[in-house]
């Protein structure tokens, strides 16, 4: 599970985000890039644009669950 305390300095602000357990599997970017860019200098994921229809958040919902280290979170804020 994502960790509110690890969230990566790079995401946007807003609800969604990535944390330090990010592996770099690229899975967020390949299936939402246009919510998810890397971060080359730190080789992890980053949000880019936080969702705001009820499709884009359905989207990054369902990005979260397919995160193979659950490095993306949801602050609920």
């Amino acid at each position: 599970m994502a960790s509110l305390t690890d969230r990566l300095s790079q995401n946007t602000a807003g609800r969604y985000y990535v944390d330090g357990s990010c592996i770099d599997c690229d899975m967020c970017r390949v299936n939402a890039p246009e919510f998810f860019a890397r971060d080359d200098d730190t080789g992890m994921s980053f949000v880019k644009q936080q969702p705001a229809t009820e499709d884009e958040i359905a989207k990054v919902e369902q990005v979260i669950l397919d995160c193979a280290t659950a490095s993306i979170g949801n602050d609920g804020a």
